[in-house]
C-alpha cells in the first residue's frame, strides 16, 4: 500500500508520454518540469502534491484521479 500512489502516477505518466510518441525530455518540457523529476516520477520515486497532480492533469488533458488509478 506505501506508495501505491506514486507508482501509480508513474505507470499512467508513461503510458500517456508512449502513446504520445514523446521522449521522456519532451514530456517534461511540455508539462514544464525537469527531465530528471520527470524520471522520478514515472518511477514511482517522487512525492508529488495534490496541485502538481492537478497540473499535470490539465497539461496532458486527463481527469486527475485517472492519473492516480492503477492500471
Amino acid at each position: 500500500m506505501n506508495g501505491d500512489l506514486q507508482r501509480a502516477l508513474g505507470v499512467n505518466l508513461r503510458r500517456i508520454r508512449t502513446e504520445q510518441g514523446m521522449s521522456q525530455e519532451a514530456f517534461a518540457d511540455t508539462v514544464g518540469v525537469h527531465r530528471t523529476y520527470m524520471g522520478g516520477l514515472e518511477r514511482g520515486e517522487r512525492n508529488v502534491t495534490l496541485k502538481a497532480v492537478e497540473r499535470i492533469a490539465e497539461i496532458v488533458g486527463r481527469d486527475p484521479l485517472d492519473l492516480l488509478r492503477p492500471s
